[in-house]
């Protein structure tokens, strides 16, 4: 009898094999081109253009598609004027499509859902770096709601605080690294919510089922305490929620991703991801979004951006090489001009060795540096697929 684990990675792997779609045709023979995918072989969603989204609902959990998760990286500056960097994670992985019987299902546990969480933490001052990773089965232990967020791993979560009909949301998270250290943030959006891609699909590559549903709130205010060694510090800060919700993030010849989020001190925030290739090159489908102070967002693709390489870190737990110094130049498309930001990790190992989940990455807080070398923002950049290619998984 297979594992949790198993499971989970053996799901991963037959979603990517079969990779097929099911596929519903429209009226005549002319429309027949038009064809609309609907489910994997699996029986799981595809994203569709022109969704509707509705909330509190589509903040919460979405079981028809077989991967989601809910990701928070943020700053936090202590009253002592210390700084940290925190990434808070919650995966949600499907084994088992909706309305299939599991019969390996228990009425103890739950063996359709598997949940993996990651919590991080580094002290921007000492540059000490500390992460825990979880993976449960959902059940008394892990679960999510569909109605709302309301997203648990053990004792981590990540819920919306209750609250009047047409009041700001508030979001609040709860995380711990290990028995030492913890923290327990309150994000209140500064910039409305976005979504990411066309008509509501963020394409990941030409795979029309490589795609998700990506909702962003790219600016939060972030109050709450940290915890260390039994020391609770009153923080303040901002943060960035990501929410995607997909049945498979990578094409055939992708083996991983460069993602960055920028918060630019002008108001601005950027989002960019470049998907990789096997050959390094970057895939078309990779984008950078570009969000101005009121929220609007404009997007262009891998032929308006340049993503270079200065300096690498190898890492001395997976012995991989990771970019360590990354200048990103993009065309604005509101004003049509090449701006260039230079992303600087703040220490240089925030590896997450994914001994837990079987996935490793490097996930961590940066600066942002302008082409006079004045620092103009804050950022987090997400590595994955150089430990390990990430074909079969995603």
């Amino acid at each position: 009898m297979k594992t949790p684990i198993e499971k989970f990675y053996s799901a991963c792997i037959r979603l990517a094999a079969l990779g097929s779609v099911c596929v519903t045709l429209i009226g005549s023979r002319a429309t027949a081109a038009a064809e609309i995918l609907q489910l994997t072989v699996d029986g799981f969603a595809i994203p569709q253009s022109g969704r509707e989204f509705i909330f509190p609902r589509d903040h919460g959990s979405h079981p028809e598609f077989a991967i989601e998760w809910w990701y928070i990286t943020g700053h936090l500056t202590a009253a002592n004027q210390s700084q940290f960097g925190f990434q808070a994670t919650f995966f949600r992985r499907a084994l088992v499509a909706p309305g299939a019987i599991n019969h390996s299902a228990s009425t103890a546990f739950g063996s359709d859902q598997i949940y993996l969480a990651h919590m991080a933490l580094v002290n921007k001052n000492t540059g000490e770096f500390v992460f825990q990773e979880r993976l449960n089965r959902n059940g008394w232990d892990a679960d999510s709601a569909t109605n709302t967020l309301d997203v648990r791993n053990g004792n981590w979560s990540l819920r919306l605080a209750p609250g009047k009909i047409g009041a700001p949301e508030v979001f609040e998270l709860q995380g711990s690294v290990g028995a030492d250290d913890a923290f327990t943030v309150k994000l209140i959006p500064r910039q409305p919510l976005v979504i990411f891609g066309t008509n509501g699909v963020s394409r990941k590559a030409a795979d029309p089922s490589a795609s998700s549903h990506y909702l962003t709130f790219p600016r939060l205010a972030a109050v709450g305490t940290l915890t260390l060694s039994e020391t609770n510090l009153a923080v303040t800060g901002e943060a960035w929620m990501d929410h995607e919700f997909s049945s498979s993030q990578l094409g055939s010849d992708q083996v991983g991703w460069d993602w960055l989020s920028l918060q630019l001190f002008d108001g601005r925030e950027l989002m960019a991801y470049r998907m990789r290739r096997k050959d390094g090159s970057t895939d078309p489908f990779s984008t950078v979004a570009w969000i101005d102070q009121q929220g609007q967002v404009r997007q262009t693709g891998a032929d308006k951006f340049n993503w270079t390489v200065l300096q690498q870190w190898h890492s001395p737990k997976s012995g991989a090489d990771y970019p360590s110094l990354v200048r990103l130049e993009a065309t604005n498309p509101a004003t049509g001009r090449l701006e260039s930001f230079s992303v600087q990790p703040l220490v240089a190992d925030q590896e997450l060795t994914g001994k837990v989940g079987g996935v490793g990455y490097w996930e961590g807080a940066c600066r942002v540096l302008d082409e006079n070398k004045t620092v103009i923002g804050r950022a987090y950049m997400e590595l994955t697929g150089y430990s390990k290619s990430l074909i079969g998984k995603f």
